[in-house]
């Protein structure tokens, strides 16, 4: 009988520290994410300081321009900041081309998807109602960066 009792209160003092100490882990961890809460929600972070007064059109188009362009794999890369915006592409597999309309209304058809010659070309776009046509591709247009700036302006270019 004292045998019983005995496995019987080891059982009761087993189950009761297991029963208490995830009580206490659970009571630990509330309290460690009411901490972290707190700090974080007290705690005044600065992160960058911007001048909203710098940042415009010009300035994001002036960035966008100072990018190089990287023709290091055959694929279109296309950027387009404006409204009715339009690039038709006709391209075959093996042309890498970098295009960047910045403003409005302007237009791009490019196509040399009638040869299978690699073609590498960047053609930017910056002001409104600008168009831009290249059709056909040889050595001599390969590499070609076409910059057209301003407003109103027309490209034809034909490559045989």
């Amino acid at each position: 009988m004292v045998k019983e009792k005995l496995q019987c209160f080891s059982f009761f003092t087993l189950h009761f520290s297991a029963v208490y100490t995830v009580y206490n882990t659970k009571k630990i961890m509330s309290t460690l994410q009411w901490s972290a809460f707190a700090l974080f929600a007290v705690m005044r972070v600065q992160a960058q300081e911007i001048d909203w007064n710098k940042i415009n059109s010009n300035t994001i188009l002036h960035l966008i321009a100072r990018q190089q362009t990287d023709q290091s794999s055959y694929g279109s890369n296309i950027i387009q900041m404006g409204d009715y915006n339009n690039a038709e592409l006709s391209l075959n597999a093996r042309t890498s081309i970098v295009v960047k309309q910045l403003g409005d209304f302007n237009t791009l058809y490019f196509i040399n998807s009638f040869t299978d010659k690699e073609t590498r070309a960047a053609v930017t776009a910056q002001g409104n109602n600008n168009m831009i046509d290249v059709t056909g591709s040889n050595s001599i247009s390969d590499g070609i960066q076409i910059n057209v700036k301003g407003d109103n302006k027309t490209v034809f270019m034909r490559n045989y």
